[in-house]
């Protein structure tokens, strides 16, 4: 890959706490020692080493050695070179199949690839691929092996079984890296051009050529998230959606990055920055769960001024408050849920306050370090509230006719509502009622005259608002003494 340059050694890494017999680790404290890791071990190996790659199973370690062509295997347990031995010209990349624990080596000086018997430790083929081959990544479910050729824009695949090339796939320009999600059985391959060729493997096609950043080079996959990292030289990572086949981030990285792995398990990707001599490391921000909020009404419809309660039910969750709503209006604010049962918790809100109408009630829990915000909500309908009046007429020696109406609304008193005095058509006076619920109009002179108690009847009206219902009563004659208080 771009910006690689070979050593002469290449340096074990382990950690104290996992390894505590180790001289030179038990030698330095842990403060001193990069917070519990220090180097265990330096073994030499060949001239200007390059690509480095590990059979997990049997603890194996392979380091191609640029300078003089070689490929060194080394015995993790005892940290020594158990062998080297010769390959094609200029290794670059090594990549080991776990299940078969065969190793492949792409040598970039003469266009091929060795194939190493990791039982063995012995070189038991030489595969002819394409100009310049430089990334190599292995599928082991389908034992396929999979080489990127620089110079001659392709991608080589080797039947792993008989060590064959069973297909030439034509990709991007200077293909580098190359990685493959072994779950969905398709390769990346990172184009220095700047862009990802998507390969199918069931059919060997390129499905799809994704624009990543400048100068692709390396490319990583989690095959747990199906997400692809490519390094791309100009400095950042271009993070691949599998399913989408979309860039769905840029992350900004160090100088020059190259090199890029994937651990699957903390789902964290590890960038080598050649010219900066930094890792990034970029974790994976996992979304949190949103719970499902749910409401009820304790009666729907009611009618305005009715008492109603309201419950929100939110899972999962573990704790937290409730603020209830009614359209814009809050009606109960951060009430604490209390737990129904393992993650399930709700809160209630008791209200008087809804106006009638068609009222949308909103449940929202607002999340914390564990779960997303949620909400969830209902339509509550409201009906006018039925009211009933009563009228009288007074008679007053001194103020003349007074009449008198009183409003209420389930008995109580509704105070401040305008109240209507008529005969047959003719408008007499309007009222407010007072805080008992009382409206009274004195009529003298013409009104009076109006109201003559020969007529048939004198009605009071109230026509209603958007709360209350309209009512109306026929009033009848009485006689009030004068001074006596409506």
């Amino acid at each position: 890959m771009r910006g690689r340059r070979g050593h002469h050694v290449i340096a074990v890494v382990a950690a104290a706490a996992a390894i505590p017999l180790v001289v030179c680790a038990a030698a330095v404290p842990a403060s001193a020692a990069g917070g519990g890791y220090t180097v265990t071990a330096t073994i030499e190996v060949g001239t200007a080493p390059d690509g480095v790659a590990v059979d997990p199973t049997t603890h194996t370690a392979y380091v191609t050695n640029v300078g003089d062509d070689t490929l060194s295997v080394i015995d993790e347990d005892t940290g020594t070179v158990t062998a080297t031995m010769g390959v094609g010209g200029g290794p670059l990349t090594v990549a080991v199949d776990p299940t078969t624990h065969i190793a492949y080596v792409t040598n970039g000086g003469n266009g091929t690839v060795s194939v190493i018997d990791g039982a063995t430790g012995s070189v038991t083929s030489l595969i002819t691929v394409g100009s310049g081959p430089d990334g190599v990544a292995v599928d082991p479910v389908t034992d396929t092996v999979y080489v990127a050729n620089g110079g001659a824009g392709t991608v080589s695949v080797i039947d792993g079984a008989t060590g064959t090339v069973t297909a030439t796939i034509t990709v991007g320009s200077d293909p580098d890296g190359v990685a493959v999600d072994p779950v969905t059985h398709t390769a990346y391959v990172a184009n220095f051009a700047g862009t990802v060729s998507v390969i199918d493997e069931a059919t060997n096609t390129v499905t799809a050529t994704i624009a990543a950043g400048s100068g692709s080079d390396g490319v990583a996959v989690d095959p747990v998230f199906h997400t692809a990292y490519v390094a791309n030289f100009g400095g950042t990572v271009s993070v691949i959606d599998e399913a989408t086949g979309t860039v769905v981030a840029t992350v900004p990285v160090g100088a020059d990055p190259s090199g890029v792995a994937v651990d699957p398990v903390l789902h964290t990707a590890y960038v080598t920055n050649g010219n900066a001599s930094t890792v990034s490391v970029i974790g994976v921000v996992q979304a949190q769960p949103t719970p499902v909020t749910t409401v009820t009404s304790s009666r729907d419809p009611s009618t305005f001024g009715q008492t109603v309660t309201f419950t929100a039910t939110v899972a999962p969750a573990d704790g937290g408050t409730i603020t209830f709503s009614s359209g814009s209006q809050a009606l109960c604010r951060a009430v604490p849920m209390t737990q129904v049962s393992g993650s399930t918790y709700h809160a209630t809100c008791t209200t008087t306050a809804l106006p009638a109408g068609r009222d949308t009630i909103t449940a929202v829990y607002p999340g914390d370090a564990s779960y997303a915000a949620s909400d969830g909500g209902l339509t509550q309908t409201v009906a006018r509230a039925p009211t009933s009046l009563t009228a009288r007429i007074g008679l007053s020696p001194h103020l003349g006719l007074a009449l008198t109406a009183t409003l209420t609304v389930s008995g109580r008193p509704l105070s401040g509502q305008p109240v209507s005095f008529g005969v047959d058509r003719t408008h007499l006076c309007t009222a407010h009622t007072s805080t008992r619920g009382v409206a009274t109009c004195v009529l003298t002179g013409r009104q009076k005259g109006l109201a003559d108690l020969d007529h048939d009847t004198i009605r009071a009206s109230y026509s209603g608002s958007t709360s209350y219902l309209p009512s109306s009563a026929i009033a009848s004659l009485l006689w009030v003494p004068a001074g006596q208080p409506q």
